[in-house]
């Protein structure tokens, strides 16, 4: 929003149409939840059960492996879990600096440094799908994009769209849908939110299973880069 004055001289809001070009925050939000279900899908089935997405599944999967149950990684669990926090403060302290400026540039740039480090991701796994060493670089390269990306949709705020955790929204879901007392006034967008992370997910685990980790990271690459060319700064 922009200040102008109005015929009587009192300060008015006016939108800023720079803002309001491209494609609105929620089918963003909805599409980077699919990639959520993508990288999800890499990071779990691929790369030795830990979630770099979703960071309230790799907690958990972080207590597995330190309890000792087979199939997990305590140094995979925590590179993820640690290159996420890193991820998360680098993209704090963008929010600061940037986010009182217009929405659309701040969040098209942030897009755009998603898209470079899941471009090298998607390379690293072309280059060199069996190495050790490709496993820890997509872990922490994944990792830290998501947290970078959710530090960003937090500062957001747009409702019931955070990306890569449903808990709460499925919570909400339930509880404020008329057979739970409520109006179910967002219940589209919940709903929305959980099928986005579920097809993600379905799409990722078919594309791991038949064709490796190169070509759903490479998918995730070109939807972000997509995203950071035509996102706008309105919901």
């Amino acid at each position: 929003m922009s200040t102008a004055e109005s015929a009587e001289g009192a300060a008015v809001d006016v939108p800023d149409e720079r803002e309001e070009r491209g494609l609105r925050l929620v089918p963003v939000l909805l599409a980077l939840t699919v990639v959520s279900g993508l990288i999800d899908a890499v990071s779990y089935l691929g790369l030795s059960h830990v979630f770099t997405a979703n960071m309230t599944g790799n907690v958990v999967v972080l207590g597995f492996a330190a309890a000792g149950a087979p199939g997990f990684s305590v140094p995979h669990a925590a590179a993820s879990l640690g290159c996420y926090l890193v991820g998360a403060v680098v993209g704090g302290r963008i929010a600061v600096r940037h986010g009182t400026g217009p929405r659309r540039t701040w969040v098209r740039r942030t897009l755009a440094a998603e898209t470079v480090l899941l471009g090298a991701c998607a390379a690293t796994a072309f280059a060199a799908p069996g190495a050790t060493t490709t496993v820890y670089a997509l872990i922490v390269v994944t990792a830290f994009a998501m947290g970078l990306r959710n530090a960003t949709v937090r500062r957001l705020g747009v409702p019931d769209l955070t990306t890569t955790v449903l808990t709460m929204t499925l919570t909400g879901l339930a509880a404020d849908s008329r057979a739970g007392g409520g109006t179910g006034a967002r219940t589209p967008r919940r709903a929305a939110s959980t099928i986005a992370m579920i097809g993600g997910a379905v799409l990722g685990a078919w594309l791991v299973l038949h064709h490796g980790l190169a070509i759903p990271l490479l998918l995730a690459t070109l939807t972000v880069g997509v995203l950071a060319l035509v996102t706008s700064g309105r919901e």
